[in-house]
């Protein structure tokens, strides 16, 4: 396992980002906690205001993302541990700023409305995004290889690529859940590209187009299948984020 790590994570340089993401969930993870504590009106955690005004929590995000951001570039490669502090700091940041996106793109306080449903949405892309780079084995920077391990490389570098074609094809067709799972699970990515698209998507309005019956049976299966899923994607959402909890007396603004 010593040699794994040192060989895939220390040698390439990903230890940074691996401390980033881990920061990164982490803080989600532990904000989310808290604002649900907060909301509970239990621990002795309160809303942090200054002269009547609500400071949230995306304010020290940016603070954090800005100077483990220009820390780590003036650190460089050969930071050693300041380069891992200033990425602890980002992956905190960043966490903080992506659990309040959809305050940031609504430029309004809906934390705990059907909006603030997009903040788990872009915080669990992002994440999915980062393990997909920290688990990809790059054959790049990495030193005494074996001509074995550098096909190997090599076959699993044109493998992710081939991978992300299918991705892509996914996002065109309007499936961006099974995108993002797919850049962890190629099946479900091949899958996601090979089946019929979303009604309103850009690879329905091109291909489709003069395809009635392909456009009639994409709505057919659309809606299927969003009768049967959404309510577990909601469950998932409400696991992550507390929105199944509902306190008497408490707007969206008590966090």
């Amino acid at each position: 396992m010593g040699h794994w790590f040192s060989q895939n994570i220390v040698e390439p340089g990903k230890l940074p980002l691996l401390l980033a993401l881990a920061s990164f969930v982490l803080t989600f993870l532990a904000t989310r906690t808290v604002t649900r504590l907060i909301r509970a009106g239990k621990g002795p955690f309160r809303n942090v205001s200054s002269g009547g005004l609500h400071i949230h929590h995306v304010v020290p995000g940016v603070v954090l993302v800005v100077v483990g951001g220009f820390g780590a570039v003036a650190a460089g490669r050969q930071g050693g541990w300041a380069a891992g502090v200033f990425a602890v700091l980002f992956g905190a940041g960043a966490g903080l700023v992506l659990d309040e996106f959809a305050l940031i793109l609504h430029l309004d306080d809906v934390y705990w409305s059907e909006q603030g449903r997009k903040s788990v949405e872009v915080v669990v892309l992002t994440a999915a995004l980062v393990m997909l780079t920290l688990g990809g084995f790059s054959p790049l920077g990495v030193n005494e290889l074996t001509t074995e391990e550098r096909q190997n490389r090599v076959s699993l570098v044109v493998s992710l690529a081939l991978n992300f074609l299918f991705v892509l094809v996914a996002l065109f067709k309007g499936k961006f859940r099974l995108a993002v799972i797919g850049t962890l699970l190629p099946f479900v990515a091949i899958v996601a590209a090979l089946r019929l698209a979303r009604p309103g998507s850009l690879w329905a309005r091109r291909v489709y187009a003069r395809r009635p019956r392909a456009r009639a049976r994409a709505g057919l299966r659309a809606y299927h299948h969003d009768r049967r899923w959404s309510r577990v994607a909601r469950r998932f959402q409400d696991l992550i984020g507390g929105f199944q909890e509902r306190v008497p007396g408490r707007g969206p603004d008590h966090r």
